[in-house]
């Protein structure tokens, strides 16, 4: 290569004006990233909760992410971004400023609703950031009330197309920070913020997760709000002292917890995840941050049961009885069967029993039919011949009594300080 063919050199930079041309250039390399699909629980539990429409609380500690994150979902959904500092706006803000007409004993006194609330009614759709909610002083709390459920400020009402997504931190990590209400928490869906270090290590090198809303099943639809109504509806029967919980203690309070209020949350979630067959650790993420973690836990276990055969169509024909394959769920609807034959005990229904263990025993794991091969023993009467399918399932339940009175003696020896042999 000639001295003729090499770049020419830039020019140097002079003065102050130059050098802050080249830092602002440095920082807008340094802001230049890009995204890509990439499975994140948290940004998918975010953005099906925006989907659905409802108020959504970031928690988490400073430094952790939350207002990038919701930078970066705007950005990813075309969303304009209003980002208001609830600790620093006065009650006014958002109930709106009096304003007195020409005759206000006839017209009355409006209240003209803030600029940014004008700004998003123009735009028709937008993502309304509350950040610093945990700040945010009573009075201040108490005027989010209409802003977070009603989507009001002052006279004005937020277009369907603006979503709600708040961030605070907690108490003790927040600067001069509050509880917050239980009024204002029961109305969002609470999601607690977490880093995770592939995310960072990620992301600082130019690539953050792409946030991308729910691809909901045109045809699930109807089938995903029947199933959700009938497992909250079901669930609420079976478990009517949690349709209103309000928690003892004042942190408590500030977080997820049940009323009809926030069921009417996690049955819109639960639909929402249904269509869009999302994971189970996504659900259970909404799911708890709509009602709390007791309830929503219960829920969950509630949806698995949903889904257990019927134990009387198990008793009824026991040789093709199709059997969950998952552990838990297995035993759940061996345990179930054992329960309705308890309920009407008759000894043919005690017979099917067993033919239902010995299914199992031949389709999964043995250690599962302990538990309930001693329970459907125990409900024998007298007069009942005990069938032979019973002995398939003797050893079974003999070499786990077996085992457990090994442990107890060797946890009896080492409480005694004596160590035992190995007999070969």
């Amino acid at each position: 290569m000639t001295p003729s063919t090499l770049m020419p050199a830039p020019a140097p930079v002079s003065g102050t004006d130059g050098r802050l041309a080249l830092a602002e250039d440095l920082l807008g390399l340094l802001r230049t990233t890009t995204t890509e699909p990439r499975p994140d629980e948290q940004l998918e539990a975010l953005t099906l909760a925006v989907a659905a429409d409802l108020p959504v609380l970031l928690w988490g500690e400073p430094g952790i992410g939350k207002t990038a994150a919701l930078t970066q979902l705007a950005a990813s959904l075309d969303l304009p971004l209003t980002t208001v500092i609830a600790s620093v706006h006065e009650p006014s803000d958002f109930s709106g400023l009096p304003i007195v007409g020409d005759d206000p004993a006839v017209r009355g006194v409006p209240m003209a609703p803030p600029q940014w609330a004008v700004d998003l009614v123009r735009a028709g759709r937008g993502l309304l950031f509350l950040d610093e909610l945990s700040t945010a002083t009573p009075a201040v709390q108490a005027a989010l009330l209409r802003v977070v459920l009603e989507r009001r400020v002052g006279t004005l009402r937020l277009p369907p197309g603006v979503r709600i997504v708040a961030a605070a931190n907690p108490r003790a990590s927040a600067a001069d920070g509050w509880e917050l209400s239980p009024p204002l928490a029961n109305r969002f869906v609470h999601l607690y913020w977490v880093h995770d270090r592939e995310v960072v290590v990620r992301g600082l090198g130019g690539v953050w997760p792409r946030a991308e809303l729910p691809r909901l099943a045109p045809e699930r639809l109807a089938e995903a709000v029947a199933f959700a109504r009938r497992a909250v509806c079901g669930f609420l029967k079976a478990r009517p002292t949690l349709i209103h919980r309000l928690p003892t203690t004042e942190t408590q309070r500030g977080g997820a917890w049940p009323s009809p209020r926030s069921w009417e949350a996690a049955l819109t979630l639960l639909a929402f995840g249904t269509a869009a067959s999302v994971s189970r650790e996504v659900l259970a993420l909404l799911v708890r941050g709509a009602v709390g973690d007791g309830p929503g836990l219960e829920l969950l276990a509630h949806l698995d049961r949903m889904d257990l055969p019927d134990p009387e169509s198990l008793l009824a024909d026991p040789a093709s009885a199709e059997l969950p394959e998952r552990g838990d769920l297995r035993q759940a609807a061996l345990e179930a069967v054992v329960a309705a034959v308890g309920a009407r005990p008759e000894r043919e229904r005690w017979e099917a029993g067993w033919a239902v263990l010995v299914r199992a025993l031949e389709t999964g794991a043995p250690d599962l039919l302990v538990a309930p091969a001693t329970a459907l023993a125990a409900l024998r009467r007298d007069d009942w011949v005990i069938p032979g399918a019973v002995e398939r399932l003797a050893g079974v339940v003999g070499l786990a009594r077996r085992a457990d009175r090994s442990v107890g003696r060797a946890t009896a020896a080492a409480g005694t300080g004596r160590v035992t042999g190995v007999r070969r």
